[in-house]
């Protein structure tokens, strides 16, 4: 029988990367909701991920939005954040807040402005040069509203086209991972819209091209972990985007909506080889917290991807391709429940404090002031938030 303590030597591989944009103010279409001790600038921003790794353990890099956190000397940046403990992880391009992206970015039919998005995707792999990060991360919010606003194929072509400009530019140990998203804000299609499209592109340009799957960017009732399981099968799963979703892209905290869901998940990276330092599989979060506070609401989130794997890692696999062997439908499904439902809460606490981490990170927060010490040190000056 597989427990906790067994377990423990595999748990210290887990790492979770945490977005700059979470600590940053965010909101709906209608309303962004000011906080108190929002961070100015992207060293603040990188200081509240460091906060969240001193108190879990489980954030040792932060992701990066070009160019919400552009600055002069990102090797100066580089040297900040390792003197708070963490690293620059992912870059993420962004061709979606310029006029001139109206009607898409590297799908444009305008030749000027696609070479306008590539270049931009080329300064974020000059950026990865400095910070050693290793993904380039592409999300694009290219598509139409209404059918026969754009040439399809076409678009596709471009894409491709562009791509391969970026691809080329890649270094040895650089990727460039291609996120999908099946709607908005193009609401006809979406020139990226699903795993498979994706993949078709990343196996085109190259086995340095993967595919990044947001948990949040797909249409109800989709069997997410199948394709979790297909993409780590094909070898093209590069990272996830962690979120949770009610209706759809909702952003909100991951495992808040479904925690089974994330269980299910995670089982499948565990199974297919996705999980730990050597697999290759960024595990990141993408979430913007509108309503709760964020330092806390990111320590929440690392906590539950951490105590789902937990209960993935528990699944006795040997019993079970036992029963999924025989055929024996119920036996297999309690094995895979008995984990789910096993409270791994108070063994990570214990798991934690062998580590010299707090027991209880949410606590140990609240104790630390740290909330109340930049809420009174970040006055005055232009807060860094969503898409500042």
């Amino acid at each position: 029988m597989t427990t906790l303590s067994s377990i423990a030597a595999r748990l210290e591989g887990l790492a979770i990367e945490v977005p700059s944009w979470a600590y940053g103010n965010s909101g709906t279409r209608f309303k962004v909701f000011a906080t108190a001790g929002t961070p100015r600038t992207v060293e603040e921003k990188i200081a509240d991920a460091a906060k969240v790794h001193e108190l879990t353990g489980l954030a040792p890099a932060v992701a990066l939005h070009i160019p919400w956190d552009k600055v002069d000397d990102f090797g100066r940046l580089k040297e900040h954040a390792a003197g708070l403990g963490i690293a620059l992880g992912t870059v993420n391009s962004n061709t979606f807040q310029d006029d001139d992206y109206k009607f898409g970015s590297l799908t444009h039919s305008d030749p000027a402005v696609r070479r306008k998005a590539v270049d931009h995707m080329l300064e974020c792999i000059d950026i990865m040069d400095q910070t050693g990060s290793r993904d380039l991360k592409i999300w694009l919010a290219d598509g139409t509203n209404y059918p026969g606003q754009g040439n399809m194929r076409a678009r596709q072509d471009w894409l491709q086209e562009s791509l391969r400009q970026v691809y080329d530019r890649l270094g040895d140990h650089q990727r460039m991972v291609l996120e999908y998203k099946f709607f908005e804000p193009a609401f006809y299609h979406t020139d990226v819209p699903d795993w498979g499209t994706s993949y078709a592109h990343c196996l085109e340009l190259g086995e340095k091209a993967m595919v990044c799957l947001d948990t949040g960017h797909h249409a109800p009732g989709t069997n997410i972990e199948f394709i979790v399981a297909q993409l780590l099968r094909l070898g093209k799963l590069g990272s996830f985007d962690f979120n949770s979703r009610f209706y759809a892209d909702d952003d909100l905290i991951v495992g808040s909506a479904d925690p089974f869901q994330l269980f299910r998940i995670m089982f499948e990276v565990v199974r297919g080889g996705g999980f730990g330092p050597d697999s290759g599989v960024a595990l990141m979060l993408d979430q913007c917290h509108n309503l709760e506070e964020k330092i806390p609401g990111q320590i929440r989130s690392v906590l539950n991807v951490q105590e789902m794997t937990a209960r993935a890692l528990l699944v006795d696999t040997e019993a079970l391709d036992t029963a999924q062997q025989a055929g024996d439908v119920l036996a297999a499904n309690g094995i895979f429940m008995d984990a789910f439902y096993t409270d791994v809460r108070p063994g990570l606490a214990e798991w934690r404090e062998s580590r010299g981490l707090p027991a209880d990170p949410m606590a140990a927060y609240r104790a630390s002031g740290y909330q109340e010490k930049i809420n009174t040190e970040r006055q005055g000056g232009q807060q860094a938030g969503w898409g500042a």
